[in-house]
């Protein structure tokens, strides 16, 4: 493409200025292909963002990014021609569809009928069902009450889907296994709902067991032309949402491939689509598939499947909303190679793939080509809010075939070095080297079908790591001895080094080291004969490379020193070794007698206890809300609740202490 003629083709729509009304990795993706075409972007920022990018609009998530009223102030303010709403809730909001019309402003996504149609989810089955696309058994009627949503779920038979009508990106979307958690799935989804899309009205389908996860990109313009970018794979996931993607499907047979395609553009055409969606699809064992719903936006991983048909998406976004035509037709769009897109996570996947905040200390990623993307809107230094999704970053990368796909996946993962918080980094290298995963043999259940393999019982660390991690230490103390003497100008101080030097005498000195957060009843000591030390360390910027050589073995790990740990980083994967602090600096813990702590700053959405009541272990305490997930506090230990420390819509901080127990009286 010329795109010194972009900006002449898109005069008849009259784009020259675009406002994106959404943060992060996708509001730069959009900004960089609007500066490649000539379009200007205006951006916005919440308070929680301040430090990032451009006019303030306010206030956290729901008052920021989702205020349709301040968005279109800022529009019309800044002059912008249209708005590009990402992927965020405004992106499938009718009313803000509706809102850019009135102003003349150009929305740059589906008219507001398409995104009514199949954004409420019972309307689409109908819709669906007479497009001739199939669709699973569920109930989709008006009759909310608790007693009629259980009825159809026993007559649909359990396992059971509960989902939200406006649901989207996993929110307000649980799984009743048996009547007996059926209530509590389906208050907690309602909840959900409320808070995401201010609408609570649900509907149940049939769970597949075992199911792949398939999604097709389609994109139509304004002239009726429709077609289908083919398909994604996107079954691994955690919490309903999607941890890695890869497109083509592994496994899928040309045949079924054109079926999916045509099966998502008759469901398209059906709603006069128009610009760039994704039909989603259960399919089974058999790769007979069926209609999920639709979501009338990008999605998160359209970058897989620009890289495989050698496609800007953003850009035929920009171009249809103008008023042009599809860039090409469906024969004309090729199938080449194969692409994954690994999402990197601020959580603890050794926690239930809990999320995280905090700063990102130390950020190095691998070199950026035609091959490998990297999709981000975070730099060494930033913070990762608790008051959005998690992710960091999106790592993309293709190869001639899946094989090779992989492995430029798995390699670029091992130079994805990040220090400050928790990632998901070592568990997408420990999943894309699994052999069922290797082999394509993916589904919605993959993680908890290998479970052991995926998350493994932590071993001691190597000798290496251990000699690599007391290298670095002692090498940056002779370093900083160094320095001391420089700037004292005496090069023989006995005052520049605290190790104890005697002179004339040979010694020796331990050095006790922990491997990760928690230590052994005996840390790892290692003896070291003080002799002048072998190996070097080589800076550049905040990240040292050790040159050393452990069991006559050369290696050259990448080390990030901060305090006394140091966090090391190899072809093998990642680890932290730091020297223990004594107990007398350690301090105390910030329990209240054995009760629940928070384990994330967030918002305590409902208090489920109240002071002299008696619980179990396991049972619920409180519904927290944190990084857009719910999370259900459950109690640690049985006892008598003796005090509570917060109440509803009250903030928590990470560590904070929720409740204290009365320790339960022992049987005499």
């Amino acid at each position: 493409h010329s795109y010194l003629r972009s900006l002449s083709l898109l005069g008849q729509g009259r784009i020259e200025k675009v406002l994106v009304a959404n943060r992060g990795e996708i509001a730069c993706r959009v900004m960089r292909t609007a500066k490649k075409m000539g379009v200007r972007s205006v951006a916005v920022y919440s308070d929680a963002d301040r430090h990032s990018i451009c006019i303030c609009i306010y206030g956290a998530s729901h008052q920021s990014y989702l205020s349709m009223e301040k968005v279109m102030e800022v529009a019309k303010r800044s002059g912008s021609h249209a708005v590009h709403p990402g992927y965020g809730f405004l992106s499938e909001n009718t009313e803000f569809a509706e809102a850019c019309k009135q102003e003349g402003i150009i929305f740059i996504g589906p008219p507001s009928s398409a995104i009514r149609d199949m954004g409420i989810k019972s309307t689409s089955k109908y819709i669906m069902s007479a497009a001739g696309v199939p669709i699973i058994e569920g109930y989709h009627g008006e009759d909310q009450s608790d007693e009629k949503l259980q009825a159809e779920a026993v007559r649909i038979g359990y396992p059971v889907m509960i989902k939200a009508v406006r649901g989207g990106g996993g929110k307000g979307m649980r799984i009743a296994h048996t009547a007996e958690d059926f209530h509590e799935q389906l208050e907690s989804a309602r909840r959900e709902a409320r808070k995401s899309f201010n609408d609570d009205v649900m509907l149940v389908e049939k769970f597949v067991e075992d199911p792949r996860h398939v999604e097709v990109q389609v994109f139509g313009d304004q002239h009726g032309n429709a077609v289908y970018l083919f398909e994604r794979d996107c079954s691994v996931q955690r919490r309903h949402q999607k941890i890695i993607e890869e497109a083509p499907g592994p496994g899928i047979s040309k045949e079924v491939r054109r079926k999916l395609g045509e099966a998502a553009v008759r469901a398209a055409k059906a709603v006069n689509y128009v610009g760039a969606g994704t039909v989603e699809f259960i399919m089974d064992a058999q790769h007979n598939f069926f209609f999920m719903e639709m979501n009338t936006r990008l999605q998160v991983e359209h970058p897989v499947s620009e890289m495989i048909t050698g496609t800007d998406l953003v850009e035929w976004q920009l171009r249809v909303a103008a008023g042009e035509r599809l860039p090409l037709l469906q024969e004309e769009i090729e199938l080449m190679g194969h692409s994954f897109e690994a999402r990197i996570y601020a959580e603890d996947p050794n926690n239930d793939f809990l999320p995280g905040a905090g700063p990102l200390l130390h950020l190095s990623t691998p070199l950026a080509d035609e091959c490998t993307r990297i999709e981000t809107g975070v730099r060494e230094g930033d913070e990762v809010s608790a008051h959005y999704d998690p992710m960091i970053a999106k790592l993309v990368v293709w190869g001639e075939d899946r094989s090779a796909a992989l492995r430029k996946l798995r390699y670029c993962l091992r130079q994805y070095n990040i220090v400050g918080l928790n990632t998901n980094i070592d568990f997408l290298l420990s999943l894309s080297g699994h052999p069922e995963f290797e082999a394509g043999n993916v589904t919605t259940s993959f993680i908890p079908q290998h479970y052991e393999q995926l998350f493994p019982k932590p071993s001691p660390p190597s000798r290496a790591t251990l000699c690599q991690a007391a290298l670095g230490l002692l090498l940056r103390e002779r370093a900083s001895t160094q320095t001391f003497r420089d700037q004292s100008n005496d090069p023989f101080s006995p005052f520049a080094s605290s190790n104890g030097r005697r002179v004339n005498i040979l010694y020796s000195m331990n050095m006790m080291l922990q491997l990760g957060e928690t230590s052994e009843s005996k840390p790892p000591s290692i003896a070291q004969r003080k002799q002048p030390v072998s190996g070097e360390v080589e800076t550049e910027g905040q990240t040292s490379f050790l040159h050393c050589s452990v069991n006559g073995v050369k290696s050259r790990p990448k080390l990030v020193i901060l305090d006394n740990t140091v966090h090391l980083f190899s072809m093998e994967g990642s680890a932290e070794v730091s020297i223990p602090v004594p107990k007398f600096l350690a301090g105390v813990s910030t329990g209240a007698q054995g009760g629940a702590v928070a384990p994330m700053t967030g918002t305590i959405e409902k208090v489920l206890v109240k002071a002299g009541d008696t619980v179990q272990m396991g049972d619920s305490l409180m519904v927290m809300n944190a990084m857009k997930m719910e999370h259900i506090i459950r109690a640690p230990k049985a006892g008598i609740i003796k005090k509570v420390f917060f109440k509803d819509g009250s903030q928590a901080n990470r560590h904070a202490a929720l409740v204290e127990f009365e320790e339960a009286a022992e049987e005499e």
